[in-house]
């Protein structure tokens, strides 16, 4: 395997400690702090385009999701308990203090996004404001599933059935996977968006069984108990009160269940969102369009 570039040239990299194992995360830039978390088949990684302009205004905080990219893989149960997103969001919200952060903001893409409103409905002091790329709440996919949307993630449904199904599945072609699935996830149909350095750190965890079968927890997760906790909330009224910008690609997966800013206007009290012209991989498909977009909604005062 190559060696994995570094796409964040004098970035400080960071293992931090919490009781969950440790988070990787790559840090840099000035100003208040800015958290990015990632998607699936996906690392940090995905947000070294975006970056560069987001610190300039601020301290962006980079990190891995438990079990992806460098971060720790913690060990799993019977109810996938690690990988339900309310843990993750206790995990990071750990991380962030360990690095003095007690408010901070969030920008979250695909499973990062799942995480990041999570966050929001469980610790809602800790966020100033909160973007969503390219998601619909978990509860609105599962809801609103029919053979349409199954087909546009199918990955959804294969991930989560039991070990070790989709595991021995993905490993006997993990490279084939992995770039068959982005490709379809582009607005192009190809990889031509994805820098080829990137799709290396993106190709590594796929190779590696462990970080394979963490992901399929993480899929476990989303259709048991990330279900559940987004429907409690849902039944409760419960909602988000901070600012919540969502973007989301004008052909993405988004928009195949619902219209992305009517969706989360039942979720939240203070919505605003547009389509960015790209597919699912907003961030390396038109990187100019989605920092743009996320400098004016986290610089507004």
């Amino acid at each position: 395997m190559p060696d994995l570039a570094d796409l964040f040239p004098g970035y400080k990299s960071e293992w931090i400690n919490t009781r969950s194992g440790r988070i990787f995360a790559r840090i840099g830039g000035n100003g208040p702090p800015l958290l990015l978390l990632h998607g699936f088949s996906e690392t940090h990684v995905m947000w070294h385009r975006v970056a560069p302009q987001l610190a300039e205004r601020f301290t962006v905080i980079i990190a891995d999701l438990p079990g992806y990219g460098w971060s720790d893989m913690p060990e799993s149960d019977e109810q996938h308990t690690p990988y339900a997103k309310r843990a993750m969001a206790k995990t990071l919200v750990e991380a962030m203090e360990q690095l003095g952060h007690v408010h901070f903001a969030l920008a979250g893409h695909d499973r990062g996004g799942r995480v990041s409103y999570r966050l929001a409905l469980d610790h809602p002091g800790r966020l100033s404001k909160l973007a969503v790329l390219d998601i619909l709440p978990t509860y609105d996919y599962w809801e609103r599933m029919d053979w349409r949307y199954a087909l546009k993630i199918y990955h959804w449904t294969f991930l989560a059935q039991p070990n070790p199904l989709p595991e021995t599945l993905i490993l006997g072609s993990p490279d084939f996977f992995l770039k068959q699935k982005m490709a379809s996830q582009t607005k192009s149909k190809t990889l031509d968006a994805i820098d080829r350095h990137a799709l290396e750190h993106y190709l590594a965890p796929f190779r590696d069984p462990s970080r394979v079968h963490a992901m399929c927890e993480d899929y476990r997760a989303g259709a048991g108990a990330d279900y559940t906790y987004d429907k409690a909330d849902h039944d409760a009224g419960n909602k988000i009160t901070i600012p919540l910008l969502a973007l989301w690609g004008d052909v993405g997966i988004a928009t195949a269940a619902a219209t992305p800013l009517d969706t989360w206007k039942t979720w939240a009290t203070d919505v605003r969102g547009m389509p960015i012209d790209s597919g699912h991989f907003l961030c390396e498909e038109n990187p100019d369009a989605t920092a743009k977009a996320l400098l004016e909604f986290f610089s507004a005062q």
